[in-house]
């Protein structure tokens, strides 16, 4: 089978490798779509922390059941998405059925070579039923449920004034699931065309530059209260910082992002506002879920968000064109 291998940082290559054979309990999927994430980029760059060359990427996965274990839910030919991490069922996270925590996580593409090639070897509770999705669609569920499980942690409701920081495709998954819920939603970020997609798109309701007048342009929109909920999406430590103080008095500020340098914050801010500060980790199965409901309900314009494609043979070369920032990449989608 034909799978693209990043070699080593700013080294893809189209390689030749055998078929993989699904073991007790795996299922062999023929992968038909990928969705490139940030992830992916920044393993090609060298700047993943937690990756051994050379991988093979992809975890925004959706294909066909090409063979399932004997008496499996699972049918030859179904469309199937894959959630991409693999918990050890063990732990104490996982005991808790939080297995998005697990202490053993192995990610598809990360840990473990993932699903850009012809065919993957999944175990048969990481892969789903489609339904109504078109493969497309259903490639990128992975990341709008990372996006609905940030919106859960923050307990969003209709009464909520929300601001979601970072306008890239996880902060637009917030948006898409914050409004699904009601809530009013500003976004925060350095870039005007995305911050007007987001309003185009899909319905924000305020957009805010990030330069140093935000916090005045916050006060006027929220008549001084700051936001009930701020969900950082940028992956910036400076931006994850200076979040704490667009939170209101008995606010919950929630942290989709990860960086490797500590974050620091005002300790009597903090205190003074009883702050509730979350992590928000990967997905779980009813994100999953909760996204599948939102796009047969209408709510989630997967036809916006799918700005570019191309071929599992011609990513190398797409991949250096689709970092430029001028080509306007949103979510791109590799067809195998």
């Amino acid at each position: 089978m034909k799978a693209l291998l990043c070699e080593e940082p700013g080294r893809l290559s189209v390689i030749s490798r055998p078929e993989p054979v699904p073991g007790p309990g795996e299922v062999l999927v023929r992968i038909r779509r990928v969705g490139i994430c940030g992830t992916d980029f920044h393993i090609f760059q060298g700047k993943h922390p937690f990756l051994e060359y050379p991988r093979v990427m992809g975890h925004e996965l959706s294909g066909t059941v090409e063979q399932a274990p004997e008496g499996s839910r699972l049918t030859r030919g179904e469309n199937v998405y894959i959630v991409p991490y693999l918990s050890c069922g063990k732990c104490v996270a996982c005991r808790k059925g939080v297995t998005n925590a697990c202490q053993n996580i192995a990610v598809l593409g990360v840990h473990r070579d993932g699903g850009m090639a012809e065919f993957l070897c999944v175990p048969e509770q990481n892969v789903i039923p489609a339904g109504s999705a078109s493969l497309d669609d259903a490639a990128m569920i992975e990341f709008l449920a990372i996006g609905a499980h940030g919106v859960k942690r923050g307990s969003i409701t209709a009464q909520d004034k929300v601001l979601v920081v970072g306008a890239g495709p996880i902060g637009m998954s917030a948006i898409i699931f914050a409004k699904a819920r009601g809530a009013e939603v500003s976004v925060m970020d350095t870039r005007e065309d995305r911050l007007n997609f987001t309003r185009d798109a899909l319905g924000a309701n305020h957009l805010l530059i990030a330069d140093a007048g935000a916090e005045d342009v916050a006060r006027g929109i929220t008549g001084g209260d700051f936001y009930d909920v701020v969900i950082d999406a940028t992956g910036h430590a400076g931006a994850m910082q200076r979040g704490f103080g667009f939170v209101a008095h008995a606010g919950r500020y929630v942290l989709v992002s990860v960086v490797r340098q500590d974050i620091t914050f005002s300790d009597p801010e903090f205190h003074k506002r009883e702050t509730t500060l979350f992590a928000s980790r990967n997905a779980q199965p009813d994100d999953f879920a909760e996204v599948v409901r939102q796009m047969e309900a209408g709510k989630v314009p997967t036809r916006a968000l799918n700005t570019h494609r191309g071929a599992l043979s011609d990513a190398p070369a797409l991949f250096q064109e689709w970092l430029r920032p001028e080509a306007g990449v949103i979510k791109a989608i590799l067809e195998v």
